[in-house]
């Protein structure tokens, strides 16, 4: 059996496969995943400092990273918005 084995529809290609792929490289996408990274590094020090304020905090800029990039993405940052100027790939 091949490695290469796929799913084929009754045309045979995998409709997955041929579609384009977007890997979410936009301006709204960077923001929240650097936002949360922010937010899971301040909530990951102060869960080993045993600070569980600071754990909290943590959570909420992670929740404050996502809601900044759903914010971007609807004014336009997002993959394929007016104001991105990329692609999405």
């Amino acid at each position: 059996m091949s490695s290469n084995v796929t799913a084929r529809n009754a045309e045979g290609l995998d409709p997955v496969l041929t579609e384009p792929v977007g890997h979410g490289n936009s301006v709204a996408a960077w923001t929240a995943v650097g936002v949360m990274l922010i937010g899971t590094l301040v909530g990951c020090i102060a869960f080993a400092l045993h600070a569980a304020i600071g754990v909290y905090i943590g959570v909420a800029i992670i929740v404050i990273g996502l809601i900044a990039g759903g914010v971007m993405r609807q004014i336009g940052f997002g993959v394929g918005g007016h104001r991105s100027n990329g692609n999405g790939h």
